[in-house]
C-alpha cells in the first residue's frame, strides 16, 4: 500500500499549454492533467481504457466523428484503442484514470503532448 497526496507529486510540465501528475500502480493510474484554454492534445489512442473526470473547466473531445463537450463534474468514458482528441475550452483540470497503465506515459514516450499545440482561432 501506497498513500499520496497530490500535494506531493511531482508536476511533469510537458509544453507550456499542458502539464500533469501521475500516481501508477501496477495495472491503473491515475494523472491530473492541467490544461490552458486552446491546449491541443492531438489525435491519438492507446490500448488502456480511459476515465476522464473534468474537476474545473471544459474540453471538447473529437472520437468516433463526434464532438462531444465535457464541463466540470462531467465524466467521459473512452473505451480501448479508441482514436480521440481534445481542445480545452478554459483552463481545465481533469483527472484522468487508466487500466492497463500508459507505459508511455511513464517512460516519457509521449511526443504528442509534448509539442504544446495550441487551437488556431
Amino acid at each position: 500500500m501506497k498513500h499520496y497526496t497530490w500535494d506531493t507529486v511531482a508536476l511533469e510540465v510537458m509544453s507550456e499549454v499542458i502539464s500533469r501528475k501521475v500516481i501508477s500502480g501496477q495495472k491503473a493510474m491515475v494523472a491530473q492533467v492541467f490544461l490552458k484554454k486552446d491546449a491541443v492534445v492531438p489525435e491519438h489512442h492507446h490500448e488502456s481504457e480511459q476515465i476522464t473526470y473534468i474537476l474545473e473547466g471544459a474540453l471538447k473531445f473529437e472520437l468516433e466523428g463526434r464532438e462531444v463537450i465535457v464541463r466540470q463534474g462531467e465524466v467521459l468514458h473512452i473505451p480501448s484503442n479508441v482514436p480521440h482528441r481534445a481542445v480545452a475550452l478554459e483552463d481545465t483540470l481533469d483527472l484522468d484514470i487508466f487500466s492497463p497503465i500508459r507505459t508511455d506515459w511513464l517512460t516519457k514516450d509521449d511526443a504528442y503532448l509534448r509539442r504544446g499545440e495550441c487551437e488556431k482561432a
